[in-house]
């Protein structure tokens, strides 16, 4: 045996002890009868040499390929897949929202000072309830969708002041109701110097956070009480299928306008976005509108689930 080959034996053996039998490198070292630095380099040169290969056999590591497969397919910045093979709807959604918490975290962790605009919705909450504190102050959360319910209270979704508070950070809410009551109420609330400047500042966000919302009998803007079951229908029969801060959009992801626009007072939001803009949503009753947010190109990342990325991808 040459010595080349005796060292590739060597490296082997130390690479099988470390990574299958899981024993340490001083413990390498001393089966071996060698110094803890030359275990340790035969570890590196055997996978140098392409010896090793290493398998994560769980579920997590499925996603991150999906998650990379997504990214390239619709030209995202950033994606994150959750495990959802096998549970329910429950366990999904709180998979959704510790992951979603991460990538949040990512950005808060920032020393830079950092402008974030929050929409609104169950998952973005239940996201911000996943997330550590951590003293931030430098930070703002600014709101993109009125903070005014239907009843005139404060609306249970508005949920960057749970962020700010997280991260004692600056909150900025929007003066408004999500619709107003008429065209002259919008035109009212759009044009006061508050709304103007809570607006600009949530149009140059370094990140934006946005749940994707469908749009069907039941769902989150009908059961609120902010569109109506014949509005619903209408907005169905011209091909909606998704909304983002009540902006409805149809399956190939153009922008749908009708009545309720002449009443909404959200954060504008564009197609083919440039902005920084990341959507969260997962399920099978969402499908419809994440395919199309992507299509159109609302968003520039996506949190979902598993079953939903592989549909993504196969369609």
């Amino acid at each position: 045996m040459s010595r080349e080959e005796k060292k590739q034996e060597l490296a082997a053996r130390a690479a099988w002890m470390y990574y299958v039998a899981g024993v340490t490198q001083q413990e390498i070292a001393r089966a071996l009868g060698l110094s803890r630095q030359v275990a340790q380099r035969l570890v590196s040169s055997a996978r140098e040499m392409g010896m090793v290969s290493v398998k994560i056999d769980h579920p997590v590591t499925h996603c991150l390929h999906l998650a990379r497969e997504i990214e390239h397919k619709f030209g995202l910045t950033l994606c994150r897949v959750v495990p959802s093979a096998g549970l329910d709807d429950e366990a999904v959604q709180q998979m959704l929202a510790v992951e979603g918490a991460a990538v949040m975290a990512q950005f808060i962790n920032e020393e830079t000072p950092q402008v974030f605009g929050i929409g609104s919705g169950k998952t973005l909450r239940s996201m911000i309830d996943a997330l550590p504190w951590v003293e931030r102050p430098q930070h703002q959360c600014v709101s993109m969708i009125g903070a005014i319910a239907r009843d005139d209270s404060g609306t249970r979704y508005d949920v960057p002041l749970k962020m700010a508070e997280k991260m004692q950070g600056k909150y900025f809410f929007i003066p408004a109701p999500l619709y107003a009551d008429t065209p002259q109420d919008k035109t009212m609330w759009v044009q006061h110097q508050v709304y103007q400047r809570v607006t600009q500042r949530a149009l140059q966000a370094n990140v934006a956070f946005v749940g994707i919302g469908e749009v069907m009998p039941g769902c989150p803007l009908n059961a609120e009480g902010f569109i109506t079951d014949a509005q619903v229908e209408a907005l169905n029969a011209r091909g909606v299928v998704g909304e983002m801060l009540g902006h409805f959009f149809n399956q190939q992801g153009e922008r749908v306008y009708g009545e309720t626009d002449e009443l909404l007072t959200s954060v504008l939001l564009e197609s083919q976005t440039q902005r920084n803009i990341i959507g969260f949503a997962g399920s099978a009753r969402k499908y419809a509108a994440i395919h199309a947010a992507l299509h159109g190109g609302w968003i520039s990342g996506l949190v979902t689930d598993e079953d939903t990325a592989l549909k993504l991808l196969n369609d």
